[in-house]
């Protein structure tokens, strides 16, 4: 790593929620944070260009530009993978990346770390979200990933203060747990400038409110995401708690099916049969992104299954798709002769363009 961006991955900027496109969308969501620490560099806006029926004053053009929030998706699942959540998580986050969608995870082992890692081979930009202080990577191992994520263009985010900032200035604590300088403290133990030492660090293994702040940081990876893809989980699983977020957003859960037998499995197979989409490929996912695209997709291809490879062809393809499903009707439309009908008809079925529907009745597939 060089001189210059070691110094750009130590700097740490701080923000209100409100205080940037991308992160304002966690307004509405429970216990919003109150401040939020992040290296690196927020997803802007996109502008884009639209056309409208009534141009603004004073400008020639119709198209007038606006904004727009990059797509953002979490991909989230088992810290102890398979080689299926590996495959699966790997080329969702890629794909997903190369249409410039922004992936947002937890920095963790398992799947977090593949899905950052499938972005950024991509060429895409990442945020990841910690559950620990900002000047605290967790895991450690993790150091480089993070790195990796600020120096291509994405972020590492925290809503718990670096430690090395005076805590009674950090931001006040959330409901049955308090937090002071990122340091989370029990309600029974509440610290004063003359008694620091009960600030208890959350990421250390000992420490029971370890658990805590990660949960609490997946209302922040659900908030910040327009779908949550669930790749492999367990039935007790911090991905599992990231989904119920999510849905209690309103935002839409896919989650990815597994083998029965697999215990990382069984969390999203839960979810499925409690009504989240069931995960595929990752048109399942664009589809829900950019609806426009693949109506024009499918128009198209549409077309293209009216294109025979002869003009007979192609007029026979044509009038089936118009509602015709007789074989005499088409004749009759087409002003075909029987044996050339017949000759077309077959053709057709062998390269698989149409199917038959017995007594001389078909249809395009």
């Amino acid at each position: 790593m060089s001189t210059p961006f070691s110094h750009f991955f130590e700097k740490i900027n701080q923000i209100s929620p409100l205080d940037a496109d991308f992160t304002e969308v966690l307004e509405p969501i429970a216990l919003m944070p109150k401040m939020l620490y992040f290296r690196g560099k927020m997803p802007e806006n996109m502008v884009k260009k639209e056309k409208s029926q009534k141009p603004l004053p004073g400008l020639e053009s119709a198209n007038q530009p606006h904004s727009e929030r990059p797509k953002t998706v979490a991909i989230v699942g088992s810290r102890h993978n398979t080689r299926y959540g590996e495959e699966v998580a790997y080329r969702l986050a890629y794909t997903l990346a190369s249409k410039g969608v922004i992936i947002v995870s937890g920095l963790a082992y398992g799947i977090d770390s593949i899905g950052h890692r499938g972005c950024l081979d991509a060429g895409g930009r990442t945020v990841a979200v910690l559950g620990t202080p900002i000047d605290q990577i967790y895991p450690a191992n993790h150091r480089r990933l993070a790195e990796e994520i600020v120096e291509k263009g994405g972020a590492i985010i925290s809503e718990y203060a670096p430690r090395t900032e005076e805590y009674q200035n950090a931001p006040l604590g959330y409901g049955e747990t308090g937090v002071k300088n990122g340091f989370l403290v029990s309600p029974e133990k509440t610290a004063t400038k003359k008694n620091p030492s009960l600030l208890t660090p959350p990421f250390e293994k000992r420490d029971i409110n370890m658990t805590t702040s990660f949960l609490y940081r997946n209302r922040i990876i659900a908030g910040l995401s327009d779908i949550i893809v669930v790749v492999e989980a367990a039935q007790r699983s911090g991905s599992l708690n990231t989904a119920i977020h999510a849905l209690d957003q309103g935002k839409e859960v896919f989650a990815v099916p597994g083998n029965i037998n697999n215990p990382y499995s069984k969390g999203c197979n839960r979810l499925i049969t409690e009504g989240a989409s069931v995960y595929t490929e990752p048109d399942d996912i664009l589809r829900v992104l950019f609806p426009e695209d693949f109506i024009k997709k499918s128009q198209k291809l549409k077309k293209q299954r009216l294109i025979g490879d002869t003009d007979v062809e192609s007029a026979v393809l044509q009038a089936l798709a118009s509602g015709i499903k007789s074989g005499e009707e088409v004749m009759r439309a087409k002003l075909l002769p029987p044996e050339v009908f017949n000759q077309t008809i077959t053709l057709l079925e062998i390269k698989g363009r149409v199917k038959s529907m017995g007594m001389n009745n078909w249809m395009v597939v």
